[in-house]
Parts: structure tokens; C-alpha cells; sequence
């Protein structure tokens, strides 16, 4: 029986009879209502006994992923609207993979973020509930903006932004609990979908008992596999997730040493899904398929066609499980001439290649600078012989001629905005006792030079590249944050803050990751460069694993 959805009908506001949008793998019940301009994303449950009326206020959106329980209304003002995550005017926006449950009323302007829940006979009108909140039961929301992350308890009455303001943190239980409303919701339409296919049935019954250990989600909300793995490493899963938390898609490629030789990799089987356990099934595959074989996985933004990163996870006679693939934040660049990991020399770490990758893929030139002991000391470089070529491979061996002619001295890398004229990236690569292996500083961190001059800050806990690092970020502006998480918690990327940095002096925010380092032994620390304009995350690095210390990093 089909969905019954209908046309927004015509009103002095609304000529234009919109109909609804409803993605081929969402369902939505028979006895439900859909009516306008209503946008419905992958894989959407939407209930019996639900209103989504888009018939004054226009248009809606609901994101992949979410389920729109029993009972609920959706409905808006005729005036009011709320900027959604595309930077596009709704009158109600509802993100990905968020619950809104049974007798619930969304009344629009309204905007409820990704991985949200919303109680029962809760309502939200007027506002704006952010990323990762759990609302409970009968709680009114509105006139107000409630920050990401924060937990509303049953029967509050939230009218002002004072009481959104002093809100809870959400716990790790309630995210927990709010993960397997999704994924029960998930598994009720797949079931609903297959009801009258008897094969499809037979399947369903086959996998009863294994479906919850098959199935999990991870810390942006996605459901996905447990990731007990045997061809994927923690880190792959934890960069795979970044990559689709994006926007992303995610692609694969092979190539034989021979190919890989000359670069000339070829694709995998095209990944379409952007679920989570769709993806590693078949990065799974793929793996499983090329043994033998050089795979890389690409991180891909379709809007603008283009890549955003290129990292191997199996080389020939190895496993991906034991490759350590966390150098390159997600926002890592192609080489613009179509270099790869190819490229990348015998001398140089993965880290360091990834970094030279994504200066190319920006536009940017890469050079070298030298120095003694006594010129390191007043800042008294001299240039390796020029880098005019673009290509990963020239740039790498040009890279490795300056490291061995100069042994013993310190070696730093630059990148260069050859329009702007000025420095993007200053980082050491080589120190008279040994080269530097782990600098994974983002090639957008502006260095000022006189900060960089300025490293008096020392440590005797955190790596001295990690210093640089917060030295680069907080010269552009952006704030310092740290998390940690123990074994359990990392597998299952669920985060935890430590005490938060305000202060803005490179010695405070020093003193606050040892702090946070001591305070953390046993566990994952991780470093946070935060733009706090743009209220978001410009760099996630670990600086502390269990067993092993910051400054080995």
C-alpha cells in the first residue's frame, strides 16, 4: 500500500504545490501523512500515525538515517525560519540519524540537530536543539538555542536561554540508549521493506541473535559494525568515520607493484551507501579481494568533485589491521598532478608524506631550510637548493637530499602561498640527534613568525612537535581543547573533555595538556584545534596512548 503524501495545496504564502521528496531506501507507512514541500533522506523510518504537514510553514527537511515515530506532528509557522545544515532557509530542519518518538510535536521554526532524541510528548517550537542533545520525556523547548550536547531531563520547561545555558553534558548511558532507538528503528525498516518478500524474510530469521553484536554505532551516531575487525585497524575505522561525518564519500583503489610503480591504480567497486556498515563491508571486501596489492582509501567530496584524501591501508605481505593511518586530518588534500602515496620515499615517515600530500593538493610550494646548533639558536636558517616542481615524488627526493646532506643539523619544511607571498607551514623534520617522525600539523596553520621564534615553552611530558603545533594553531586564532577516553571508549570513538583551556598564553595551554596528561595515565589524550567562529574542528591528534608517553608520540 503506497505512503499517503500529497501536494502542499494553494495559499495565499504557497502557490507552488510542492509535493514531498522521499529517498528510494526510506519508508514511510502507509498510515502516515507526508503533505508539501517535505524533503525525506536514506534510509528514513517514518511510523504509522505521523503528520508531517509542510502546508504553511516550507519547507522541511529530515536527515539520513532518522526515525519520525508514532503519533507525531510536524508542522510550522507560516513566518519564521531556521538556517539548516546546507546554509539553506526551513522552516523545520530535523539532521541525521536523530529520534524524534512517539506523540512528539516539532513545530516549526524549529531546527534539531544530528543524533538528537526527543522524548515522548516532548515539544520543540521556536528553537534550536543542537547536535548529540537527549531530550526526555514531556519537555518543552522554546525561544531558545540549547548547545550541542546537552541533556534535557523529563518535565523541564525551558523558555529562556539562561536555563538552556546551565543544561547538563549528556552522559555516556543516554548516548548509549539514544544509539539503540536508531538502530532498533533501522532494523524495523529494513523489516517493514522486506515484509512480503518471502526470501528477504528467511534472511531476517537467519540472522536473529547476531544482529546486536553485528551492529553498533559509533560516537557521531552512525550505525555501523562493531568494529572487532580482523582487516580494519581502530585507526582506519576512527578516519573512515571522520570522512563520512563530512559528508564524505568514501572510494577505494588498488594497484600491484607494478601500478603502483607508475601510479596507475584502478577502482574498486563503487561505494553509493554513506552507512557506516555499508562502507566497511566494503572496504572489507575490497581488502579481502586485492590481497597481495597496494589499497588506498579516498575520501571524496562530491559537491566538489574532488578528493580529500588518498591514505594506503594494505601494502603487499601486510595487513591494514597493523597499519597506523591517523597522521593526516580528514581535510587532507590530492596531489594536484595526480601524485600519490607513490611518491612517498624510503626516508620520509607516512606522516610526513601525508603532510607534503596536502600542502600540494593546496596549491602551495614545499621548501627546505637548514641550521646548525648555534644558527637554530638565533633563528638563523639557510635554504636547501629550491623545489620548483609540484610532484609528490620530485618534492619527496628533493626532501631526502636535503636530510642527507645535511646530517647532524636541524632540517625544517615550508610551505609556501606562492600568491599570497608568505608562510603557511614551518616544521622541523630532522634534529641533530634525529629526524622528527611524527609532525601531523595541519597545512592550513599559518605560522607567525615570531612565535615561531619564540619557543621558549618547553616540556618535559609533551613532544616538542605538539608544542609547535599549539603554538601554530592559537596563531591563527583558534582555541586549544583536549579529550581523553580509555580502551573501551576509543573503540567506540566516545570521547570524554578534560577541564577546559581558557586561557590564551602558549605557557597556560602547555600547562593545561600536562595537566591533562598526568590527570589521564593508562589512556588516549588527544589534542583539539577549535575555530571558534566557525564553531568547529579544524585538527584532532592523539598525543598519549596507553602504555607509551606524550613526548614519544
Amino acid at each position: 500500500m503506497p505512503a499517503r503524501n500529497q501536494a502542499a495545496p494553494p495559499t495565499p504564502w504557497s502557490k507552488n504545490l510542492a509535493k514531498p521528496s522521499i529517498h528510494e531506501t526510506a519508508f514511510v507507512h502507509p498510515f502516515s501523512n507526508i503533505i508539501g514541500d517535505v524533503s525525506i533522506g536514506e534510509n528514513v523510518m517514518v511510523a504509522p500515525g505521523t503528520y508531517i504537514r509542510a502546508d504553511e510553514g516550507s519547507p522541511f527537511h529530515i536527515g539520513e538515517g532518522t526515525n519520525v515515530q508514532d503519533g507525531v506532528v510536524i508542522h510550522g509557522l507560516e513566518q519564521g525560519r531556521v538556517i539548516g545544515d546546507d546554509q539553506k532557509s526551513y522552516s523545520v530542519w530535523i539532521g541525521s540519524n536523530a529520534s524524534i518518538t512517539h506523540l512528539s510535536l516539532i513545530h516549526g521554526p524549529a531546527y534539531v540537530g544530528d543524533e538528537c532524541f526527543i522524548g515522548f510528548r516532548s515539544t520543540v517550537f521556536n528553537a534550536r536543539v543542537g547536535k548529540g542533545c537527549i531530550v526526555m520525556m514531556h519537555a518543552l523547548i522554546q525561544d531558545v538555542e540549547i548547545p550541542p550536547g546537552k541533556y534535557v531531563p523529563s518535565g523541564a520547561v525551558i523558555t529562556n536561554q539562561q536555563q538552556a545555558d546551565r543544561l547538563p553534558d549528556v552522559q555516556e548511558d543516554d548516548l548509549h540508549f539514544s544509539r539503540h532507538v536508531v538502530g532498533i528503528n533501522d532494523a524495523l525498516r529494513i523489516g517493514y521493506q522486506c515484509a512480503q518478500d518471502a526470501g528477504c524474510i528467511t534472511i531476517v530469521r537467519d540472522e536473529k541473535g547476531t544482529s546486536n553484536t553485528t551492529k553498533s554505532n559509533n560516537g557521531n551516531g552512525s550505525r555501523g559494525r562493531s568494529m572487532q575487525s580482523k582487516s580494519l585497524s581502530a585507526e582506519v575505522v576512527e578516519q573512515v568515520r571522520q570522512i563520512l561525518a563530512q559528508g564524505y564519500k568514501i572510494g577505494m583503489e588498488h594497484a600491484d607493484e607494478r601500478r603502483f610503480q607508475t601510479s596507475s591504480w584502478k577502482s574498486c567497486t563503487p561505494i553509493q551507501s554513506g552507512r557506516e556498515a555499508d562502507v566497511f563491508a566494503e572496504l572489507e571486501g575490497c581488502l579481502a579481494e586485492h590481497q597481495g596489492e597496494y589499497v588506498r582509501l579516498i575520501g571524496i567530496d562530491t559537491k566538489a568533485k574532488r578528493r580529500v584524501q588518498e591514505i594506503i591501508v594494505q601494502r603487499p605481505h601486510d595487513k591494514a589491521s597493523n597499519r597506523s593511518t591517523t597522521a593526516a586530518p580528514a581535510s587532507l588534500g590530492r596531489n594536484r598532478s595526480g601524485g600519490s602515496a607513490s611518491g612517498s620515499g624510503a626516508n620520509l615517515d607516512s606522516d610526513l608524506n601525508a603532510q607534503i600530500r596536502q600542502l600540494l593538493g593546496q596549491g602551495y610550494r614545499v621548501g627546505a631550510e637548514y641550521a646548525d646548533e648555534r644558527r637554530f639558536q638565533t633563528s638563523s636558517w639557510k635554504s636547501c637548493g629550491p623545489i620548483e616542481s609540484n610532484r609528490e615524488a620530485d618534492v619527496v627526493a628533493a626532501l631526502e637530499g636535503c636530510i642527507a646532506e645535511h646530517q647532524g643539523e636541524y632540517v625544517r619544511l615550508i610551505g609556501i602561498d606562492p600568491k599570497a607571498k608568505r608562510r603557511v607551514l614551518e616544521t622541523i623534520i630532522q634534529r641533530p640527534n634525529g629526524r622528527v617522525s611524527k609532525s601531523s600539523a595541519p597545512a592550513s596553520a599559518q605560522v607567525s613568525r615570531s612565535a615561531h621564534s619564540s619557543a621558549s615553552v618547553s616540556s618535559s611530558t609533551i613532544a616538542s612537535e605538539t608544542i609547535e603545533q599549539v603554538r601554530q594553531l592559537m596563531a591563527q586564532g583558534y582555541k586549544i581543547g583536549t579529550e581523553h577516553a580509555d580502551e573501551r571508549r576509543f573503540q567506540t570513538s566516545s570521547w570524554k573533555s578534560c577541564s577546559p583551556i581558557e586561557g590564551t598564553r602558549e605557557s597556560d595551554v602547555v600547562a593545561a595538556l600536562e595537566a591533562c596528561i598526568a590527570e589521564h595515565q593508562g589512556e588516549y589524550v588527544r589534542l583539539i584545534g577549535i575555530d571558534p567562529k566557525a564553531k568547529r574542528r579544524v585538527l584532532e591528534t592523539i598525543i598519549q596512548r596507553p602504555n607509551a608517553t606524550a613526548s614519544r608520540r
